[in-house]
C-alpha cells in the first residue's frame, strides 16, 4: 500500500535511489576483499611483489571512492545527510559522463 500521486512517486524514487547507493557501497566494499592480508605481508616479514603493489593501489583507489560516504557518516548527524551527499555525487558523475 503506497501513497497515491506525486508523493508516492517521490517516495518510490527516494527508496530506489537509496537502494542503488546501498548496492554501490556494498559492491565497492566487496571489491576490496583480501586487502588486509596483502597489507600484512610486510608486517609478517614477506616482500610485496609488483603485482601485490598494483593490487594494493587498485583496492585503495576503490576505497577512495567511498571516502565521501565514510566522511559523512562520521560527522554528527551524518547518517541523515548521507542521501544528500549521494545525490550530489551522482549529479557530478552524470556531468562527467561523455555523451554517446
Amino acid at each position: 500500500m503506497s501513497p497515491p500521486g506525486r508523493a508516492g512517486a517521490a517516495i518510490r524514487r527516494v527508496f530506489a535511489f537509496a537502494d542503488r547507493e546501498r548496492k554501490y557501497v556494498l559492491d565497492e566494499l566487496a571489491s576490496v576483499k583480501g586487502l588486509m592480508p596483502l597489507l600484512m605481508k610486510r608486517r609478517n616479514r614477506a616482500q610485496w611483489a609488483p603485482e601485490d603493489l598494483a593490487e594494493i593501489r587498485a583496492k585503495l583507489n576503490r576505497l577512495g571512492g567511498l571516502s565521501w560516504y565514510l566522511a559523512v557518516l562520521l560527522l554528527p548527524g551524518g547518517f541523515f545527510a548521507l542521501p544528500a551527499v549521494a545525490w550530489w555525487l551522482d549529479r557530478r558523475r552524470d556531468r562527467r559522463t561523455p555523451p554517446g
